[in-house]
């Protein structure tokens, strides 16, 4: 069996998710480290391929959030590169950051998602803001959730209650995207679901229940210490853990992802899933919800970011 002696941690990016995956990708080098593991950190910019090309290390694992490190991209440089890596492959990272076209997938496979619509910035112009507005209300109803098509950590994320909040929230989610997704707000208890496959399929982790304080888990509650409040497992009825570890095991199978992924679901008060969005490369942090569900399985966090890392190199 190989050794696993030189991993590249890939973290940062040009994103407005920079800080998050710079911790996060510092939690998961210092974690393999502690198992003895050669790890350098590195970022997706100019001298990346060069690093690849003259110094390449034997596995690669991107915890790069946002463009680029979710959309794909950096795992084609990846592929081209011959360089085995950590994760999801870049068509299915490409499928699962797409959100609307997630939910697409999830519904076929009978997956709850939300009601909802994708709607470029341009057509608000061209059409005119009031009247799309009116329908989007006559059609979904009030309260609403309006988010970016793509992207993490909640930026550009709005709760909207009242009729008018809806504009001021269109205006925060085009500044992260040109396309919105509006969505009916489905009310009950938020979790998230992480999934492992370390040789014997996916599996669920146990649920993470997310209870931010002040409600709304945007991006200070996700990535502040004592701003949210999470329960793992989460307090669900033995049947709602069930259907959040199969529908989060189906996003992982449905979307093809690999190694590691983390679904997020709304739990509703008569105990039905719903799917929100899945995530191909989860948070890192102390404060992030995979590790917690790794501790809450009885797992060790670092054992399992050098499993993921091994497996990577004997698929390479």
């Amino acid at each position: 069996m190989a050794d696993l002696n030189r991993v590249l941690v890939l973290a940062g990016g040009l994103t407005p998710e920079h800080e998050v995956s710079v911790r996060s990708g510092r939690r998961v080098a210092d974690a393999l480290r502690r198992l003895g593991v050669e790890v350098q950190i590195g970022d997706a910019g100019s001298g990346l391929v060069n690093t690849l090309t003259t110094d390449p290390p034997q596995v690669v694992f991107p915890v790069l959030h946002g463009t680029s490190g979710e959309d794909g991209a950096i795992r084609e440089v990846l592929e081209l590169s011959g360089i085995p890596y950590v994760g999801a492959r870049p068509e299915a990272c490409r499928i699962a950051y797409a959100k609307p076209i997630a939910k697409t997938l999830l519904a076929r496979e009978g997956v709850a998602v939300p009601r909802g619509l994708a709607l470029p910035k341009a057509l608000f112009h061209d059409l005119g803001a009031p009247a799309v507005l009116e329908r989007i209300v006559a059609a979904l109803g009030l309260p609403l959730f309006v988010k970016p098509d793509q992207g993490g950590s909640a930026f550009g994320a709005s709760a909207v209650a009242t009729a008018s909040e809806l504009p001021a929230a269109l205006v925060s989610c085009f500044a992260y995207s040109d396309t919105a997704l509006i969505e009916e707000q489905v009310s009950g208890t938020e979790i998230a679901v992480g999934v492992l496959d370390m040789g014997d399929g996916p599996v669920a982790l146990p649920a993470v229940e997310i209870v931010p304080d002040g409600g709304v888990y945007d991006y200070t509650a996700r990535y502040t210490a004592g701003r949210t409040e999470f329960f793992s497992p989460a307090r669900l009825t033995p049947e709602a853990a069930k259907a959040a570890a199969e529908a989060a095991v189906t996003a992982h199978r449905a979307l093809g992802l690999r190694d590691v992924s983390r679904t997020d679901l709304i739990v509703d008060d008569s105990g039905r899933v719903h799917f929100l969005e899945v995530n191909v490369s989860p948070g890192m942090t102390e404060t992030s919800t995979l590790p917690l569900a790794v501790e809450a399985a009885g797992m060790d966090f670092a054992i399992v970011c050098r499993e993921l890392a091994h497996r990577a190199l004997l698929r390479g």
